[in-house]
C-alpha cells in the first residue's frame, strides 16, 4: 500500500500584492495549502485567490507571526512582503529598513525556530547597483539605494542563518516585472504600470531624463512559476538566481510599444533626471541551467495582456506615501504629489 503524500503548507508574505498573488496561485496549482499574510499597504484583497487562507497583518507584528507558525505546520516560506519603491527609498530610510530588513529577520528567526524546509526570498536586481552588465550572480553587489541595501542585507542574513542554523534558502533577483494585478496607482514605482494608469486617465506619461535609460521588462507569467516551483528543485537550494527577460529596451522604446498596443499616440512630459541606475539587465544562464529555459513573453504581447486587464479593472487612485522622512533632493514631481495629497 502506497504511503499517502502529505500536503505541503506554504506561507506567502505579501501574497495580496502583485508578484506574491501570482506565486500563491502557482502554489495552489502545485497542490499546496497556501496561507497569505499581507497588510494591504500595497496589495489588494481582491488579488488573493479564494483557495488561500488570508491573514491581514504585518511582518512587523511579532506576536501575530509567532501565532501563525505556532498553530500551523508550515513547510515553506515565500517572502515577498516589502515596500519596493526603489527610488523613494532614499527619502523613507527608516521605514524602508524597518519593513525590508527587520520584518524579514522576524520571519527568518521563526523559520529557524520551526524548522522550515526552505525559505524562498524575492530580492531584487537593485542589489547590483551600477555594475557590469549584463549583471551576473558572481558579481559583488554594489547597491546604491536603501532598498537595494536592505535586500542585500537580507540575502547575507539568510546565508548566515544557513551556516549557523542549517536554514535552507533560495534567493531570486527579479527585475522590472509587469503584468496583471500590478499596483498601477503607486506613483513611485513600476514605470509600466504608472504609464498605463496615466493612459487610462488620458494624462501624459512622465519620463525622468531623456528616456534612453534601459530596462529588461519581465512578464509576471514567466516569473511566478519559477519562484513557486523552486522548492521542488534540489539544485536550487542555498543558491541565488537572476530571473527575468533577456530582452531590454529604452523607456522611449517602451512608450512606442505601448502606442502600438493602445492604438493611440502618447504624450510625454520630460522631467529632470533623477538618481537611478541608467542601464539594468541581467544574465540568466544560471537560472536556465537549473530550471530550464523559461517562457519569454514578448514585451508587446505582455503589454497587450496587461492593458486588457487594466481596462477591465479601470484606472487606480494613486496611493500617496504619507510619511516622507527627507525631502531634500527629492524629485520635484514626487514632492508635489506629497504636498498635494
Amino acid at each position: 500500500m502506497k504511503e499517502k503524500k502529505s500536503i505541503k503548507t506554504s506561507l506567502v508574505t505579501g501574497g495580496a500584492g502583485f508578484i506574491g498573488s501570482h506565486v500563491a496561485d502557482q502554489l495552489l496549482k502545485m497542490g499546496h495549502r497556501v496561507m497569505v499574510l499581507d497588510d494591504l499597504s500595497g496589495g489588494f484583497a481582491e488579488n488573493v485567490n479564494s483557495g488561500c487562507k488570508f491573514i491581514k497583518g504585518s511582518i512587523l507584528n511579532k506576536k501575530l507571526l509567532e501565532s501563525i507558525f505556532e498553530h500551523n505546520r508550515i513547510d515553506y516560506v515565500f517572502h515577498l512582503a516589502a515596500y519596493a519603491a526603489e527610488g523613494l527609498s532614499h527619502f523613507i530610510r527608516i521605514f524602508n529598513y524597518e519593513n525590508n530588513i527587520l520584518g524579514s529577520v522576524h520571519l527568518i528567526n521563526l523559520a529557524v525556530k520551526y524548522n522550515i524546509k526552505r525559505f524562498v526570498f524575492t530580492s531584487s536586481i537593485a542589489v547590483y547597483g551600477t555594475n557590469q552588465i549584463p549583471m551576473v550572480e558572481t558579481l559583488e553587489p554594489q547597491p546604491e539605494d536603501p532598498y537595494g541595501i536592505a535586500k542585500y542585507a537580507v540575502e547575507m542574513d539568510l546565508e548566515s542563518a544557513h551556516k549557523i542554523f542549517g536554514l535552507d534558502y533560495t534567493i531570486f533577483r527579479p527585475h522590472n516585472v509587469y503584468g496583471e494585478r500590478q499596483n498601477c496607482g503607486d506613483p513611485y514605482r513600476n514605470v509600466l504600470g504608472i504609464f498605463l494608469n496615466n493612459i487610462l486617465d488620458k494624462k501624459p506619461v512622465c519620463i525622468f531624463g531623456n528616456g534612453k535609460q534601459t530596462r529588461a521588462f519581465s512578464y509576471i507569467g514567466d516569473i511566478a512559476p519559477i519562484i513557486a516551483k523552486s522548492v521542488k528543485v534540489q539544485k536550487a537550494k542555498n543558491e541565488v538566481f537572476n530571473i527575468g527577460s533577456d530582452k531590454f529596451c529604452s523607456i522611449l522604446e517602451l512608450v512606442k510599444t505601448m502606442e502600438r498596443v493602445t492604438g493611440s499616440p502618447i504624450e510625454i512630459e520630460f522631467l529632470p533626471p533623477r538618481k537611478e541606475v541608467l542601464h539594468a539587465r541581467a544574465n540568466h544562464a544560471k537560472a536556465k541551467r537549473i530550471f530550464g529555459s523559461p517562457k519569454n513573453t514578448d514585451l508587446e504581447e505582455g503589454i497587450k495582456i496587461m492593458f486588457a486587464w487594466a481596462k477591465r479593472r479601470g484606472s487606480m487612485t494613486p496611493r500617496i506615501f504619507g510619511n516622507i522622512e527627507l525631502e531634500k533632493n527629492m524629485p520635484l514631481s514626487w514632492k508635489n504629489i506629497t504636498e498635494h495629497k
